[in-house]
């Protein structure tokens, strides 16, 4: 055993072994080294409004990176099919510790390696192919894994989209109708482009009418249910699912929780419910998981819990209901005329459609992702609307009053857009280099948490050894 004494005097080991790693890929691939110095430059010096993006912290990229990553680990903690798994054991443990800590969940799997496998799964673990589910169709705000057609979901399942009313609030009354109609075994909820609060009581309600299970995919809104910000699927939903990403600020995995139901007995009166999702992540749908990203989970959890957190989801939805209000003010056409959570979702102006008006604002740093609008008649390709996502302006700190001054910057560029054919447009060299120019200032006075001098040390070491 090593004690307390000897772990602490080997702190440096792990440190020195990935400055070793980064000094020899600068010294043994330049070219490769090149594009990724470049990559992270580009990501300081752009102003990122991607909804679906986030930004992970130095100290969870370490974890990615570290030795752990060479073990395998089929199985779950005490019960692997390999030796040498004790270390990975305890930091699987301690994901799971703090994620039912983060979430307030009673079992919680920290092995699915997206959010979209993990929805699979849960699938797979309740579900017989041809069974009847619900699921919010994707123009509606929905994702492709909660049924749309070109997915997996929507093949093995018979799937009754529902969406959204007049007013683009959640119809439930349409959910409840489809729901007595179709008897369905699973209700999916959550989305990706829906800018307000989901009622997961209310759905629970129409579910248990029909005897069905509510699984609830909380990627978008995982970080405000975790701050408080937005009401918990947790004990509302029988599973809850979601990607690690985005508004948790950690590795690119996923997580399947529950809460009361946890200990329910399955249909099948043999398992409980989080018994078949244990055994449905493996060995039914993943061999080893991604130890080095469990132990970047348990990191991002960790970071969940500290004090600061709330502040940042609340600078999360300040930001984005800031920027819903100054596109109205400028004569955009907000969905839904505002929002609840990071997703502002408006239609193109003018003869723009959302793909054009992507790629005239990433010629200028500014990135957005086009999306399908409710009622589009466009493909999700060249789609009618544009989303934008408060998740990293506020990690960066800029708060209310700067995304006026963001907003400001995107109308600019909109407004100087002259569509071609064919996809084609044009964008006047001064507003696209004036534009720039503010937006790399704006993004060097609201830096990402990156410490330069740390890093230099890092290389440094690195090319020393």
């Amino acid at each position: 055993m090593v004690s307390v004494e000897q772990s602490h005097g080997n702190d440096s080991h792990l440190g020195q072994y990935l400055g070793q790693g980064v000094g020899a890929l600068q010294r043994q691939d330049p070219e490769l080294y090149r594009l990724l110095e470049l990559e992270h430059e580009r990501q300081l010096e752009t102003l990122s409004l991607v909804a679906s993006c986030g930004v992970v912290d130095p100290s969870v990229l370490a974890v990615t990176g570290s030795s752990i990553v060479n073990v395998t680990a089929e199985g779950y903690p005490g019960k692997r099919y390999h030796a040498g798994c004790r270390n990975v054991d305890e930091v699987e443990n301690l994901a799971i510790e703090r994620a039912k800590r983060v979430f307030g969940a009673r079992y919680v799997n920290v092995q699915p390696h997206c959010a979209s496998y993990a929805n699979h799964t849960v699938m797979q673990s309740v579900l017989n192919p041809g069974d009847t589910i619900l699921g919010m169709a994707l123009d509606q705000g929905g994702h492709l894994t909660h049924g749309s057609p070109v997915n997996l979901s929507g093949k093995l399942y018979d799937v009754h989209p529902y969406g959204l009313d007049d007013t683009d609030a959640l119809d439930y009354g349409r959910m409840a109708e489809l729901a007595q109609e179709h008897r369905p075994k699973l209700i999916v909820c959550g989305t990706t482009s829906f800018p307000r609060a989901i009622d997961f009581d209310r759905i629970r309600s129409i579910a248990d009418e029909v005897g069905a299970y509510v699984l609830a995919d909380v990627t978008h809104i995982g970080g405000l249910i975790a701050a408080g910000l937005h009401a918990s699927s947790i004990d509302a939903a029988h599973f809850t699912t979601t990607c690690t990403f985005k508004q948790l600020y950690g590795p690119r995995g996923g997580l399947i929780m529950m809460g009361r139901d946890a200990d329910t007995l399955s249909a099948d009166g043999k398992r409980t419910l989080s018994q078949r999702i244990q055994s449905a992540v493996f060995p039914m749908m993943q061999g080893s998981p991604e130890v080095h990203t469990i132990a970047a989970k348990a990191r991002a959890m960790g970071r969940l819990l500290e004090p600061g957190f709330r502040e940042l989801a609340e600078r999360i939805v300040a930001n984005a209901a800031a920027m819903a209000k100054a596109l109205t003010a400028r004569g955009y056409e907000v969905v839904s005329g505002g929002t609840d959570n990071h997703i502002v979702l408006f239609r193109a102006p003018g003869g723009l459609n959302g793909l054009i008006a992507e790629r005239a604002l990433e010629r200028c740093d500014i990135l957005v992702n086009k999306n399908k609008v409710p009622g589009d008649t466009r493909s999700a390709t060249v789609p009618s609307g544009v989303r934008l996502g408060s998740n990293t302006v506020a990690l960066r700190g800029l708060g209310p009053s700067e995304m006026d001054t963001c907003v400001d910057l995107l109308d600019t560029v909109l407004r100087a857009v002259e569509p071609g054919g064919g996809g084609a447009f044009h964008v006047d060299e001064a507003v696209r280099a004036d534009v720039a120019a503010q937006v790399h200032r704006l993004c060097r006075d609201f830096p990402l948490p990156y410490d330069r001098s740390a890093a230099a040390d890092l290389v440094g070491a690195g090319a020393e050894l």
